[in-house]
């Protein structure tokens, strides 16, 4: 995704203002939730020329669409532990029956 750096005299790794502002890109990217490979596939698309946008659009859709999803999914977990802690916190341990583990789970 990046061109191989030149060095310094000294050794160093020395990186031109476009592949500082690929960096930040990717980095941006990765902030995202966009996978590596999406990345490059936007980079690519870049490099021949063409502007992203529309597959930058679809890809933020998709993300958008799968954490709605996480979300949905936390809220659901998030209702059935309330539900088994209220549970837990109005009974007494001593009912619990030896046979059971814990009567909540």
């Amino acid at each position: 995704m990046l061109p191989r750096p030149t060095r310094t005299p000294a050794g160093y790794r020395s990186y031109d203002d476009n592949t500082v502002a690929r960096l930040d890109f990717i980095r941006r990217g990765r902030a995202a939730g966009l996978t590596l490979a999406q990345i490059r596939d936007i980079l690519t698309v870049r490099d021949t020329g063409h502007a992203p946008c529309g597959h930058v659009r679809q890809l933020l859709a998709q993300q958008l669409d799968a954490i709605d999803a996480q979300l949905a999914q936390l809220h659901a977990l998030r209702a059935t532990v309330a539900q088994l802690h209220d549970a837990a916190n109005n009974a007494e341990p001593d009912t619990c029956p030896p046979e059971q583990v814990c009567r909540y789970l």
